[in-house]
């Protein structure tokens, strides 16, 4: 308790002493704080040195407006700015481009500070701040970024008003809501430009080639270890909502990549060009389609995911969309922006479900001379049980009889990655069992092949949307029977059932009993009712309101809302009635502006703004009795003296005598006015 109150008087005095600082210099201190409101979001991304030069060069300034002392003359900042110049080309290989402006731009805003002379010197920094503000957005498009930026523009105002007063200053607080109001004036102005203004195409930054941070995701192949790395990461993949009942959560298979063709240890797609139609694959569906709005996140890859089965081609703006003839979506270009599209999947289908398979050996393709252990036990069970739908049970019984165990961190496997699975190690990710049980299924004489894609999602409360991380990436098996066609078939469910039906954490080690009574405060117990994974809902639902509405704002939905806009307005009965409304305002306004303004006033206010052009001012704080003694010391003419002292003095016996106003009042200070 004395610590705290030890503390709570130390941020007291901090505060007294800043605001016993000259004016000079607690402007300055307020600036820079600004300015690394502005500069601080860039840490996380410029090189360490560019932060701390940057760091270094504030506080040289912070400790030389304190102490007083002079700045650096051009001596000094000159070899320092170009040795800054030369320490960008080389981290950057080049002057030019996104980021290499961007530090240059924030080197200049640090080394600017050091030479703050004159007036104009201020506002140059402060209208650099708020360029540097836009470059923030190069990055993140987040609202917590929004919202920080938000911050700083509020901040910037509030150092530019500190600079504008002549008198006496306000304090700290309400120069503070100074700001926010100027920016709060702004704000419908910017929100209206929004709306109307016509949107550019493209990532906000010019330059394809470095305008979005590229995440990678799934890739075109698959090898021991890709898909627990994946696992790891929480970054968002897509949201859906869904426009019909979803379907439970071990039916939330979203199709990505197939992978056909086999080298003894990696899968790697097979080598055949996409169609933009689907009509040559057979495919039979039963029961209603499941129709949903999938939002899918930027990404260096051009994969479209949707519900396995789905059952068209997504529409997508400015691209276009493609299917492979294992019914893989993708787009023709990289998807460097978010896209959202509408879907519809049948989860129960028929895929070929012919007598023979259309190019068989394809899918039984193995190479020669890789994990002959797993060869050889396939081949056996091909022997042994002539049913193929009997082998792939017999393959499955193995995972689940035998002493497998499904871990984010496998053991390093050799080069027959399979068989070392399957015979020693025997602990695996999702990969390590898709792989294994294709090889065995096609040593058995069973077409199979792997998919890889997401599985799972986490359903959102508050707003209704699913969620699909990267942590939800997951690879599983498809294999041919004659007459039923492919089927899908996992065996990461037999040895780890949770992770289909309950997600990947259920399935994974949970947390140590020393932690168990932190668990459910802190949401690491996976219930609902944890007060952190509320917060969690909450948050992730704001998130995504702010990418569906405001990122998502595309040329085409604004093209959209102008035109059901143009259709609402275009009614002759919406126009009239739009105009007497904006009538009667106007009518209420000018009533009420009308009521409110007292004549003797606004005769005061005009012999004040006369008096003011002439040199002599009212101070804030001055009755019309000190001011008329002030103007009679003037230059001003006697007669001109004259009315003045007659104005002031029938006004101050208007404002403070009880008496009832003279008859006439304004007209003799009208007359008196015009004799000034």
């Amino acid at each position: 308790m004395s610590a705290f109150k030890t503390n709570a008087q130390g941020g007291a005095g901090m505060t007294r002493l800043l605001a016993q600082l000259p004016r000079d210099k607690a402007d300055t201190l307020l600036l820079l704080v600004a300015a690394l409101m502005v500069l601080s979001p860039h840490a996380g991304h410029l090189p360490l040195w560019v932060s701390a030069l940057c760091g270094l060069t504030l506080l040289w300034r912070a400790m030389a407006t304190l102490r007083g002392t002079r700045m650096p003359s051009a001596l000094v900042l000159l070899p320092l700015s170009m040795a800054a110049m030369a320490g960008v080309f080389m981290s950057y290989k080049t002057l030019f481009g996104r980021d290499a402006g961007v530090a240059m731009l924030v080197l200049l805003v640090a080394f600017k500070m050091l030479e703050m002379h004159a007036r104009r010197d201020l506002f140059v920094v402060i209208f650099l701040s708020f360029f540097l503000v836009l470059t923030n957005f190069f990055y993140s498009q987040s609202i917590f970024t929004a919202l920080m930026m938000v911050a700083s523009i509020i901040a910037l105002l509030t150092a530019q008003l500190s600079f504008q007063f002549t008198g006496a200053v306000p304090p700290l607080g309400r120069r503070l809501w100074m700001g926010a109001r100027v920016f709060l004036l702004a704000a419908p102005l910017a929100v209206l430009l929004f709306f109307v203004f016509p949107r550019i195409q493209g990532p906000l930054w010019g330059m394809p080639s470095d305008a979005q941070g590229a995440r990678m995701g799934l890739s075109n192949s698959m090898a021991p270890g890709n898909m627990s790395n994946l696992a790891q990461s929480d970054d968002p993949v897509f949201q859906v909502r869904f426009l019909d009942p979803p379907p439970s959560k071990a039916q939330l298979y979203w199709r990505g990549v197939v992978l056909g063709e086999f080298d003894g240890r990696t899968w790697t797609r097979a080598r055949r060009p996409p169609r933009r139609v689907a009509d040559e694959i057979s495919v039979s569906v039963r029961g209603p389609a499941i129709h949903y709005q999938l939002t899918l996140e930027p990404s260096s890859n051009n994969w479209l995911f949707a519900l396995d089965l789905p059952d068209r081609l997504p529409v997508l703006e400015d691209n276009a969309a493609q299917v492979s003839n294992e019914l893989e979506l993708s787009a023709s270009s990289a998807l460097d922006k978010r896209v959202r599209y509408d879907m519809s999947s049948h989860i129960d289908y028929s895929l070929d479900a012919t007598p023979e398979l259309a190019e068989r050996a394809r899918w039984l393709d193995l190479p020669a001379g890789f994990n002959p252990r797993a060869l050889l036990a396939g081949a056996n069970i091909g022997q042994a049980q002539p049913d193929p739908e009997q082998r792939v049970r017999t393959v499955l019984s193995m995972f689940t009889s035998q002493p497998f165990s499904y871990t984010l961190q496998p053991p390093l496997l050799g080069r027959d990655s399979v068989d070392d699975f399957l015979f020693k190690t025997r602990a695996g990710f999702c990969e390590h069992y898709a792989s294994a049980f294709v090889v065995l299924m096609r040593a058995a004489g069973v077409p199979a092949r792997v998919v890889m894609g997401y599985q799972g999602g986490e359903f959102n409360p508050i707003d209704g949307f699913l969620s699909v991380r990267q942590s939800e990436a997951h690879a599983w098996a498809e294999v041919w029977i004659a007459g039923r066609g492919w089927l899908r078939v996992d065996p990461t469910a037999a040895v780890a059932p949770e992770r289909v039906q309950r997600g990947l954490s259920s399935a994974l080690p949970q947390n140590p009993p020393a932690f168990a009574g932190l668990g459910g405060l802190l949401g690491l117990s996976g219930e609902r009712s944890a007060l952190l994974e509320q917060l969690r809902f909450r948050l992730d639902a704001v998130n995504n309101g702010w990418n569906q509405w405001v990122l998502n704002y595309t040329p085409e939905r604004q093209s959209g809302f102008l035109d059901s806009l143009k259709l609402g307005l275009a009614h002759w009965r919406n126009l009239a009635v739009l105009a007497a409304i904006g009538a009667l305002l106007l009518l209420w306004r000018a009533v009420r502006l009308r009521r409110g303004t007292d004549p003797v006033d606004a005769l005061y206010s005009a012999l004040c703004r006369k008096m003011s052009q002439l040199g002599m001012a009212r101070a804030a704080d001055e009755g019309p009795n000190a001011y008329a003694a002030r103007l009679a010391q003037g230059s001003l003419a006697p007669d001109k003296t004259a009315a003045i002292k007659r104005f002031l003095a029938l006004y101050s016996a208007h404002k403070y005598s009880a008496r009832p106003p003279a008859p006439g009042l304004a007209s003799t200070l009208k007359s008196l006015l015009n004799n000034i």
